[in-house]
């Protein structure tokens, strides 16, 4: 217990530092971007865009499917793909490639699972085999689910691999059920460790409690749709709020970060729900959007075609239909650097391995842009 007790005193101390938060809710949208966007393919309802060490990409779509797609547009639709539940905010979720895929093709994704008295949220691994002409999951396998089963929305579901690629993490929204997020048996409103296999980490913080204590790394979120390690190996979340309270988290083992308990924001019906700088026990948001931006993917910039973006954060904004760009001063906090209105909800954003800027379009048709340097 003597990781948790060390992660308590530096969520505390985290706390205290940056108390409520920066709000960047009021910013405005810049009228010229520093890049070209040139469209290369659309899809039904994006959802995630994966790059293969090749600079091909898998992408998902809600209602069911993956695309295996050339940066020329081609498309190749990849068999295999299980059923899933495609209602309202729900279906076929995140991807992420294998940090050994040039020796395990494999990759993991998230999805929707139907099943009796409603659908939950399930990872499954499986090994993408591709020929010239098509695409293919095979040993296919669910190897980790929620449950029990239910209705709502707000699935989270968004993969990522720690830097040595020995940790898989895992998002799981709320589903629309708040109390579940402060339930530590259920893993609704949760930050996963996993091991890649879907098992449980020997080194986690509750590791020794079993079920879904032993898999939590952190709690009280809401709708989490961003998850990504920074250059310098801090793990980055970010979350929507209710109405107002967008939050941007730095994620530590053990942490509480509040909700529902806690928000920079308050209820859809107008009632207000206590603000962070209430309870110091909870982990307040290093930055937060009231208004609200609807924050969706999250991708670390580390290419070459645009030096000066390096370190930093790139945002996709649903509701304020923007790329939104964050910098970070290597102490915990983080800044909001710049806005740029795309004219539709962004849904993912991905960095190819060539250093170009991916962001797919929240629509159908939704389009696969490629961002390259120049004024428009």
């Amino acid at each position: 217990m003597k990781l948790l007790a060390a992660t308590t005193v530096w969520v505390s101390l985290l706390a205290c530092a940056h108390g409520q938060g920066i709000n960047a809710g009021h910013n405005q949208a810049e009228p010229t971007k520093p890049f070209v966007a040139r469209e290369v393919a659309s899809f039904d309802t994006p959802w995630a865009i994966a790059f293969l060490p090749d600079g091909r990409m898998l992408v998902t779509e809600k209602p069911g499917r993956i695309f295996l797609v050339t940066q020329s547009g081609r498309k190749t639709p990849v068999g295999n793909v299980p059923a899933v539940a495609a209602v309202s905010q729900n279906g076929l979720l995140d991807i992420a490639v294998s940090p050994h895929f040039q020796s395990d093709r494999g990759i993991y994704f998230s999805f929707s699972e139907p099943g009796p008295g409603g659908s939950s949220l399930a990872l499954a691994r499986a090994t993408l085999a591709v020929s010239e002409t098509a695409a293919t999951l095979e040993d296919r396998q669910v190897i980790w689910r929620q449950s029990p089963k239910g209705g709502g929305g707000q699935p989270g579901g968004v993969i990522a691999f720690d830097p040595d690629g020995s940790h898989l993490f895992l998002t799981s929204g709320d589903r629309m059920r708040p109390l579940t997020a402060q339930d530590p048996d259920q893993a609704l409103g949760k930050v996963l460790r996993l091991n890649p296999d879907g098992s449980t980490p020997a080194d986690n913080p509750h590791a020794d409690e079993g079920g879904v204590r032993a898999q939590t790394w952190t709690m009280g979120h809401r709708n989490p749709y961003g998850l990504a390690f920074a250059p310098d190996g801090k793990l980055w979340l970010h979350e929507m709020g209710p109405r107002g309270g967008d939050e941007l988290n730095l994620i530590e083992p053990g942490g509480n970060y509040g909700w529902p308990l806690v928000s920079n924001g308050d209820n859809y019906d107008g009632t207000p729900i206590p603000r962070h700088s209430t309870r110091p026990e909870f982990v307040p948001p290093v930055l937060y959007w009231n208004p609200v931006i609807a924050p969706a993917g999250l991708a670390f910039y580390d290419g070459r075609m645009f030096p000066q973006w390096r370190g930093s954060a790139l945002i996709g904004g649903l509701a304020s239909m923007a790329l939104v760009r964050v910098t970070f001063d290597g102490r915990g906090g983080a800044a909001e650097a710049d806005r740029w209105d795309m004219g539709a909800r962004i849904r993912d954003v991905a960095v190819a391995p060539d250093g170009a800027l991916w962001v797919i379009e929240d629509d159908d048709p939704g389009r696969l842009l490629r961002l390259t340097p120049g004024k428009s």
